[in-house]
């Protein structure tokens, strides 16, 4: 039975590793088909080129990237709404949270949820925006700020339970 306990570890880290690609997968899904409704379906249109390319490199199935893209085309496809959400972590850092969804009232509910889970609230849109400038498309710390061990550890783990969300596509902060 030495054997037995060997696999159930393989299987059991298989299965974390299985469960990230895939919601990594279905975060690109989500943006190629808004992209693809976008560019109405225009294969060579670079920005949707730019985001294939990226889902190739996360060796994301050509047949997923297809259905994506028609999926984007089909005319009964709701439309992805691009969201912006700001707030204030651990030790007064500035979080951007980016995402794209369907229903920006479910989105809006689960953050919140979230960071009040957290002990934190959403912010006012425009309050923790001046702590960042956007260049090319990433939103850049503007300020750094310096957390205590206890600080990053909480932000960090905040930062893992956004990223989580299927609708949240990327979390950006002001800590050093």
């Amino acid at each position: 039975m030495s054997g037995h306990n060997k696999w159930s570890k393989i299987k059991n880290k298989k299965g974390v590793e299985d469960a990230k690609r895939s919601q990594k997968f279905s975060k690109l899904s989500k943006l190629i088909t808004s992209v693809s409704k976008r560019v109405d379906g225009n294969t060579t249109s670079p920005e949707l080129v730019a985001i294939v390319e990226i889902a190739k490199k996360e060796n994301m199935p050509k047949d997923t990237i297809e259905r994506a893209i028609k999926k984007g085309t089909d005319s009964n496809t709701t439309s992805m709404e691009s969201v912006l959400y700001e707030t204030y972590g651990p030790g007064g850092t500035a979080i951007m949270i980016e995402g794209l969804t369907d229903n920006k009232n479910r989105t809006a509910a689960e953050i919140r949820h979230i960071l009040s889970k957290n002990g934190f609230d959403l912010a006012q849109p425009g309050s923790a925006s001046w702590a960042f400038s956007k260049e090319n498309g990433k939103w850049i710390a503007n300020t750094l700020v310096d957390l205590s061990d206890e600080d990053l550890e909480k932000l960090s783990n905040l930062v893992d339970i956004l990223e989580e969300l299927e609708d949240v596509q990327e979390v950006f902060t002001n800590a050093e």
